[in-house]
């Protein structure tokens, strides 16, 4: 097989695909450098082994820790399951490729994009998504492409495409959008309050760059591209579709328009019961007849559902186009969390959750990317029940770890920074129940939590699924959709935002494209319904309450010079670990000093705060102490003069005449008054209570106490004048 190899621009990074050298027992497979990013993307059909009534399509994206230089973690040293970073990128692919595939094509495909390497600012999802594209379109796999992805970011009022890592931070616009040629096919967004025209005028900047990729994709396809394999959609028995439509079309319209789900569900199941039935007791009507049947009820539920829709403006559950389903709010539904807010929305419910942290237990992202620590994390789970089914529980799939992302997004442009708010925040949505726009209920769920956590937020976020039925030139589009308007819709439509704008977008498209008029349209009548869901939040919680809940960890912040961090830590640890053993608080220390003290109990906070201040307060030559004996030595006493700053008094030291033994003079717990005459450049500290003897003379009494005897002894130093060791007279004097 000839090697081809085809160069461009992209984001200011040269764009190189090659094909004909590397995996050619695949159908096909794209080897795209973009930048010194290195991407494989391998394409395989099957013919399908039986009646499939779906189209079975697979999209791998695979990290190899070698890309970056890293090796995996843990005891194996070998990838495991998917991070959640490749989980994301496979389900943007595949939500960009799907609607490119011929309706009623069944053939298994498994598309699989191998990261070799990886540049810092060249994405490999977009290079996957990319060569996922070129390898089906030189395929002979029936696919309706090309398509790509970039990356659209908006740095100082001007968008960039494909923008650099350094430039991202300073970014208030995050975006992905995806297509072919001639439309947009999927968004995914993340931004700071962004107005709805600005956002229209990102995605018709990133649409005329997609446009390009692609018309590149379809010059190399007219190339080397393969002969695409004959398809051809098996044609129903018109005479069976017309006798079932009569036979079936009055009930089944009846049943759609049942307003409960779980009622609207059963009804439809048993008219397509009923019909199945009724054809399957014909016993000359051949097995294929038969399964001609399911289609043709399934095609007529779809047709049903969208002409009352079209021509007559109702909705399944007799709700007006723009009309929000019933709305209700509550906060602290759960006792003891940090924060709680349960929200619904018709049938679809969510409780939300907040726990604080400190920042320590902040979440490590180690990818292919630089590693980094995350501060917010959110969470989606769904569980069966919440539609009335059973299963196995597993671990988060693709569409939990999707929604939560989205509602990261969301919720994170409200989040306050670290250094106003140092806390580690968790919040976890359960979904209760569903029909249709969980995710966009676990953002409000959310917003309610945070605020009734005493999360300083910016403002509240609330998100809407919005959904489209298109038939030819005549366009409705849905406020709110459930579950069997997406289902059998044209869009998925997820607006998330604040009264000032937008701050999460997801949408993914059945039909080919939708104009500006169109998006702009959906986008208006999206904040006509956020707001009214704004209303409800903020009558059950107007802002963020004040103070924490008293279950949730206080944090003070305080401040010391980075030479005094190594004090505070100590040797291997042992300071900073007896500080947490003896207040129970957690300590977050940084770089620069600044020390975070995190405890439910704010007396322990207080007292772990002067502590530190002790350990790091500058001893100076001539302060005086009153010091506890905590060692003894054949050459002077360990004494502390506060917690954790420890002296050498020198035998030399401890009296105004000559001491024979230290113990002789002072033990373990003895208090002493000691004055401060020596530190040197490692900060160890020479004291002497001799000194302030001397300096006191005939005029005064210093003296030192000890934990042996129930009351402080004060030596008169006239009399150690002429005595050589008058503890020892004291002590026998006392066991007289």
């Amino acid at each position: 097989m000839v090697k081809h190899t085809y160069t461009t621009q992209l984001g200011g990074h040269k764009l190189v695909v090659e094909s004909g050298e590397v995996a050619k027992q695949a159908d096909a497979a794209v080897l795209v450098r973009f930048g010194d990013t290195t991407v494989l993307s391998a394409v395989v059909s099957k013919a399908a082994a039986g009646e499939n009534d779906f189209f079975p399509l697979t999209i791998n994206y695979e990290e190899k820790m070698y890309a970056a230089g890293k090796l995996p973690g843990g005891f194996i040293k070998r990838e495991g399951k998917p991070s959640d970073g490749a989980t994301l990128s496979a389900r943007m692919i595949d939500r960009a490729l799907r609607p490119l595939f011929p309706a009623g094509f069944k053939d298994e495909v498994q598309v699989t994009n191998t990261v070799f390497s990886v540049e810092e600012d060249c994405s490999p999802a977009t290079a996957a998504m990319l060569g996922s594209s070129l390898a089906l379109c030189i395929s002979d796999i029936p696919f309706a492409g090309p398509a790509a992805v970039v990356q659209v970011g908006r740095i100082a009022g001007k968008f960039e495409i494909e923008p650099e890592q350094e430039k991202i931070a300073g970014s208030d616009l995050d975006l992905k959008v995806a297509g072919t040629s001639s439309a947009i096919n999927m968004v995914e967004a993340g931004c700071q309050e962004m107005a709805e025209e600005l956002m229209l005028d990102a995605l018709e900047f990133g649409a005329a760059e997609i446009k390009r990729l692609c018309d590149w994709q379809a010059e190399i396809s007219l190339e080397i591209g393969l002969a695409k394999k004959e398809f051809q959609i098996p044609e129903m028995d018109q005479s069976l579709v017309n006798e079932i439509e009569k036979m079936a079309s009055d009930q089944l319209r009846t049943a759609i328009l049942t307003e409960e789900k779980q009622e609207r569900e059963e009804n439809i199941a048993a008219i397509k019961e009923l019909v199945y039935n009724h054809y399957a007791a014909q016993e000359e009507l051949p097995e294929e007849k038969l399964d001609q049947v399911v289609e043709i009820m399934n095609d007529l539920e779809r047709k049903i559902m969208r002409s009352l829709i079209i021509q007559d403006h109702l909705r399944p559950d007799r709700r007006r186009l723009d009309e929000i389903r019933s709305l209700d709010a509550k906060v602290d539904y759960i006792p003891r969390v940090h924060g709680s807010g349960l929200f619904t929305r018709g049938q679809t419910q969510v409780l939300s959750t907040v726990t604080l942290a400190p920042l320590s237990e902040g979440q490590v992202i180690d990818g292919l990317d630089a590693e980094q620590t995350k501060h917010f994390i959110h969470q989606y789970n769904f569980p069966q029940y919440s539609v009335g089914e059973t299963g196995r529980m597993r671990a988060p799939g693709r569409r939990e770890i999707g929604h939560g992302a989205l509602g990261e997004k969301a919720l994170a442009a409200i989040i306050p920074s670290v250094e106003d708010f140092p806390y580690t925040i968790r919040v976890v949505a359960e979904v209760l129940e569903s029909n249709g726009s969980s995710s966009q209920a676990s953002i409000c769920a959310g917003t309610l939590a945070l605020m009734a956590a005493g999360v300083p937020i910016k403002a509240p976020v609330a998100g809407i699924a919005m959904g489209l039925v298109k038939e030819g030139e005549q366009v409705a589009i849905l406020t709110d959709i459930q579950g069997m308007e997406d289902h059998l819709g044209d869009m998925d439509f997820k607006v998330a935002g604040t009264r000032t704008g937008i701050t999460a977008l997801q949408m993914d498209l059945k039909v080919t494209g939708i104009s500006r008029k169109i998006l702009r349209a959906a986008l208006e009548q999206a904040k006509k319904a956020r707001l009214q869901i704004l209303d409800v939040i903020e009558s059950t919680i107007a802002q963020p309450r004040k103070e924490l809940s008293p279950y949730a960890p206080k944090v003070e912040t305080m401040q010391i010079a980075k030479d005094q961090i190594k004090i505070v830590i100590g040797k291997g640890g042992d300071t900073i670990n007896k500080i947490i053993a003896e207040t129970g608080v957690k300590i977050d220390i940084e770089e620069d000093g600044t020390v975070r003290i995190m405890s439910s109990q704010q007396a322990e906070i207080n007292r772990t705060e002067e502590i530190i201040r002790l350990l790091t307060k500058k001893v100076k030559v001539g302060e005086v102490y009153e010091a506890t004996v905590i060692r003894i030595e054949k050459f002077g006493a360990i004494v502390e003069l506060f917690h954790g700053k420890e002296a050498l008094v020198h035998i030399s030291q401890l009296e105004a005449n000559r001491v024979a033994q230290v113990s002789d003079v002072v033990t373990v717990g003895d208090k002493m008054k000691v004055k401060v005459t020596e530190v040197d450049m490692h900060d160890r500290i020479k004291a002497s209570h001799r000194a302030l003897i001397e300096r006191a003379g005939n005029s005064g009494n210093i003296g030192h106490s000890g934990q042996n005897n129930n009351q402080n002894r004060n030596f008169d130093h006239r009399k150690q004048a002429n005595q050589r060791n008058p503890r020892f007279v004291i002590k026998q004097q006392e066991n007289k």
